[in-house]
């Protein structure tokens, strides 16, 4: 149990105890007023010979009512100093979790953003190659033949990719790397897609077009993040556009394996969910894999806290916004974790 929880649980063992202890107090001082009312009787009874034990008897129910009195006093000011206690144990509780969260969350999108960020060099460098090159200064069914061969040995290297395309000018698809497995993308007419538009217009061989997440129809449905650049004559940066190419990131295994490193003992999984999410609040990944690309979060973000406890459900939700990384500035994505407290599950 992590230290702020047990702080709050030793502050409701403490008020139990002390609840208890003067309970104890009081029917022992009951008990003893008890005592002194009978021995005043049998006092009273004995006549003079009693009239000494009569004093006794009266100075013990005197000590017997100071007792009870402060033992009423102790409960009134142990009382709110225990429930001070417990409030303050919980709000640290609630600190510190909320912080870890938002640790964690920071490191998840943390390691997308590094992930990505070595997605843009690809494309940058794979649009240089005299292959591909090659296929679009002499468009022949050899030259795309060999494209095909070559972006199939990057492939073979490269396993976070589904599938590298290169498209002319017109956007129409003349090579892939896994025409075996994808085998009706060649010929596909590309110029109405995002990720080939934006490519046509970039500016030099240093830019490059990053998608969001979106499934790809073509790939099996596969869900992909699309990264592409144009592709110049001589390979050169400043060369004139001849085409481009876009390179299909498999996202899903990767976005697992983020959430798979998330440090959290297996308890704790069973009590969070952990999200990655677009600018649009758009679940692009989910731990238990339910609402992607379908639903959107409704994260709350709002002053200089990065954690929250959500009003409806009392889970705890701990966010970060990507930080970027190098020169890949990120694209305004949140790594979430949300996550219920022991008791809730309990």
């Amino acid at each position: 149990m992590a230290n702020p929880e047990r702080v709050a649980v030793l502050s409701d063992q403490v008020a139990a105890i002390t609840d208890a202890k003067i309970k104890q107090i009081r029917k022992v001082t009951e008990e003893t007023a008890i005592l002194a009312i009978n021995a005043s009787i049998e006092a009273a009874h004995a006549g003079t010979a009693g009239r000494g034990f009569s004093v006794v008897a009266g100075a013990v129910k005197v000590v017997s009512e100071r007792i009870n009195e402060i033992a009423g006093d102790l409960s009134r000011e142990l009382k709110s100093t225990v429930v001070e206690l417990s409030h303050l144990g919980t709000e640290i509780g609630r600190q510190m979790r909320g912080e870890r969260l938002s640790d964690l969350a920071h490191h998840m999108i943390e390691i997308v953003d590094r992930n990505l960020y070595e997605r843009s060099c690809d494309v940058r460098l794979w649009a240089t190659d005299a292959a591909v090159v090659g296929s679009l200064e002499s468009p022949t069914p050899e030259s795309a033949l060999h494209a095909c061969s070559r972006l199939g040995v990057i492939l073979s290297s490269y396993t976070v990719y589904l599938d590298l395309w290169v498209a002319d000018r017109n956007g129409r698809v003349i090579a892939n790397g896994r025409p075996d497995r994808y085998g009706s993308v060649i010929g596909t007419d590309v110029s109405g897609e995002r990720w080939f538009r934006d490519a046509m217009v970039t500016q030099s061989g240093d830019d490059y077009v990053a998608c969001d997440i979106a499934r790809s129809e073509q790939l099996h449905n596969a869900e992909v993040a699309i990264y592409s650049t144009a592709v110049r004559a001589s390979g050169k940066a400043d060369g004139r556009i001849i085409g481009a190419l876009g390179i299909f990131f498999d996202w899903r295994p990767q976005a697992n394996a983020v959430f798979g490193g998330v440090r959290m003992n297996d308890e704790e999984r069973t009590r969070s969910r952990c999200l990655l999410i677009d600018a649009q609040h758009r679940i692009i990944a989910a731990s238990d894999q339910t609402g992607v690309l379908s639903e959107t979060f409704a994260l709350q973000i709002g002053g200089r806290v990065d954690f929250y406890t959500d009003r409806v459900s009392g889970k705890q939700v701990g966010f970060a916004l990507t930080p970027g990384y190098e020169t890949y500035p990120g694209m305004g994505w949140y790594g979430v974790i949300i996550q219920s407290s022991p008791s809730q599950e309990g």
